[in-house]
């Protein structure tokens, strides 16, 4: 079956694409990417030859119309999508045209955001003995989320949450947490732009988060991590140390050393 290739290119530093995605992107015959989104460094690593497409201007129709018409004319076609294809990659309704026209698809994953906002600050999203969960979401704007995933009910879990897509909606992310019983306190840190040369890092707690956005002027671009994993001298506190590396913890690869 003839196919085209969805390929993560990583949350913006060119580095960051994956070997086989990097392999795709300077094999294809036409790339077609998110001009607003993915590093325009990055697509310069086509070859020379390839047909490149904008797509921030297309609908969907228009974007699937071309990938279609390309391969059925013999062409190896990439679509390169910011981050990870499977966290709000839209990726699902091209998949259903393209299905439609009997043409498959590859996914190739990429580094998402949100782990490239962890590593800009460093940080471990899942600690033993405080938190062993991480909730990807998005407060609810203008499009709706399902009934069973209010940021209230998820947010009752008390663990580590990572907001894509929130920038404007600060208040409701703080009322909402709040109303889960979350302290005042808790850590807050808000990535902009991960892994770009512009990237903005604002630590902040909840209470204070909405003034701090503010105050920096982030409104899109930002990855909002909240919880006690962001604490940020959770180094200095010896009782969340893992298992794994214990000298007393047996394991597979290693006897334990009894006290």
């Amino acid at each position: 079956m003839k196919k085209i290739y969805i390929v993560g290119a990583g949350p913006g530093d060119p580095d960051l694409i994956t070997v086989k995605g990097l392999n795709i992107l300077q094999t294809a015959d036409v790339v077609l990417y998110t001009d607003s989104l993915v590093n325009e460094e990055l697509i310069a690593k086509a070859k020379p030859e390839a047909e490149v497409l904008k797509t921030a201007g297309m609908h969907l129709e228009e974007i699937v119309d071309v990938m279609v018409d390309r391969v059925n004319a013999g062409k190896m076609v990439a679509r390169i999508h910011t981050g990870d294809p499977a966290m709000y990659g839209a990726i699902m309704e091209q998949i259903a045209l393209l299905k439609k026209e009997e043409i498959g698809y590859e996914v190739i994953p990429g580094v998402s955001s949100v782990f490239a906002s962890a590593a800009a600050i460093g940080a471990e999203l899942t600690i033993p003995d405080l938190t062993q969960t991480l909730i990807l979401t998005r407060a609810e704007g203008r499009t709706p989320v399902p009934e069973f995933e209010k940021l209230k009910d998820l947010a009752s879990h008390h663990c580590t949450i990572a907001l894509f897509l929130s920038a404007t909606l600060t208040k409701k992310i703080v009322k909402e947490l709040q109303s889960a019983g979350w302290k005042d306190e808790t850590p807050v840190a808000v990535i902009q732009r991960a892994s770009w040369p512009d990237q903005k890092i604002v630590r902040t707690t909840l209470v204070n988060l909405d003034e701090d956005m503010r105050k920096n002027g982030i409104r899109k671009h930002a990855m909002i991590l909240a919880g006690w994993a962001l604490d940020p001298n959770i180094h200095e506190k010896d009782e969340y140390r893992s298992k794994l590396y214990d000298a007393s913890f047996t394991h597979g690869f290693r006897k334990g050393i009894k006290s």
